[in-house]
């Protein structure tokens, strides 16, 4: 019956344990569209980039952008490769875990909130968000900038958008790319980002960028490539405007009361609709942090629960043998930027090492 029991719950959030996608926030929901796997150098992908061509034209994008960014524009073999070859999921939660949060990278993040503490200090209270948590994910993003991906976005988005296994989604981001160029915030070749179309140091995916990327600096130009007020605004108004709660934070490690694997945690993993961030939807089960402390949980050092009515969900991202986390709504903030439970505790682990805990 345990064995039952366990491998009920395995099964239950399997679903949830997702390598991060390499392209951006809000990426993961995305469903593939199109049932075609054409080969990104087959057909006429000139052809095809004439129509492009033209409807930019009729969306009011400009000639010159147009002919800067489309002008001898041809497949890129290595982008298919690696859409079609994304590998498979190996490493247990504490291996993952560890690799981003390691002790370099920790340090690397105290020294960043050191040294761009008055900025990080006054866009966190305009948009109410910690800034540990905005150098956690500029850090797990692009290792601090220094990682941005080294693929022509336009190039990138136009073989994805080209090949058919999710060409509606990547047609819509290459013409959000090229509104960007139009709009004068980056040049046409220096768009670069991941093979995928993220850009940037906090790798926002195109739609992303129009919709929550910010000028802070006021120079008209919303620069996430360089200007790191830009950067650090964008993130922050990201997670602003999907629901981040600056009074909190993520979650807390936890431990499980005997039994409770095998008794109740079957029943708080309710089934996941078939499409949509999973992760997000699994979290419909929320208790007081009183409680989840009445049914035996407790701190990850055996202590009592805080005491404060927070609503908290369960997490174990790798069935009842393997760690146990309580998330808040700020989880939830992070899972909109990557529907990954493994991205979004390694965001909230690393904010805390910033922070010395």
């Amino acid at each position: 019956m345990r064995r039952m029991n366990a491998v009920l719950v395995v099964a239950m959030v399997a679903a949830l344990v997702q390598t991060p996608a390499p392209s951006g926030p809000a990426r993961a929901a995305e469903p593939a569209t199109g049932g075609g796997a054409a080969a990104a150098d087959g057909g006429d992908f000139a052809e095809w980039i004439k129509g492009v061509y033209e409807e930019g034209l009729s969306r009011g994008i400009s000639k010159a952008t147009l002919d800067a960014a489309l002008d001898g524009v041809a497949p890129l073999r290595r982008v298919v490769e690696l859409d079609r070859r994304q590998p498979e999921f190996t490493q247990t939660f504490r291996q993952y875990i560890e690799a981003r949060v390691s002790a370099w990278r920790v340090e690397a993040g105290r020294d960043r909130l050191r040294r761009h503490e008055g900025m990080l200090r006054e866009i966190g209270a305009r948009y109410g968000v910690q800034p540990r948590f905005i150098v956690a994910l500029w850090g797990i993003e692009t290792n601090f900038g220094n990682n941005t991906g080294g693929f022509p976005v336009i190039q990138a988005l136009a073989t994805l958008a080209y090949d058919g296994r999710r060409s509606a989604y990547f047609r819509r981001e290459l013409f959000n790319a090229l509104e960007i160029i139009d709009a004068g915030h980056v040049a046409a070749g220096e768009m670069k980002g991941s093979w995928a179309g993220a850009m940037g140091q906090n790798q926002f995916m195109p739609s992303s960028f129009l919709t929550f990327a910010v000028d802070h600096d006021g120079d008209g130009r919303r620069d996430i490539w360089g200007t790191l007020a830009d950067v650090f605004a964008s993130t922050a108004n990201y997670l602003s405007r999907v629901g981040w709660r600056g009074d909190q934070t993520w979650g807390r490690e936890v431990t499980l009361p005997p039994g409770f694997a095998e008794e109740a945690l079957p029943s708080l993993m309710p089934a996941d609709p078939p499409s949509g961030c999973r992760a997000l939807r699994s979290l419909s089960v929320e208790k007081t942090l009183p409680e989840w402390a009445a049914l035996g949980v407790r701190r990850a050092d055996g202590g009592t629960l805080p005491a404060r009515e927070l609503a908290a969900s369960l997490v174990v991202p790798e069935g009842p043998d393997g760690p146990a986390f309580l998330v808040y709504d700020n989880f939830r903030a992070t899972l909109k930027w990557n529907c990954s439970v493994l991205f979004a505790a390694s965001v909230g682990i690393l904010a805390d090492r910033l922070r010395g805990l």
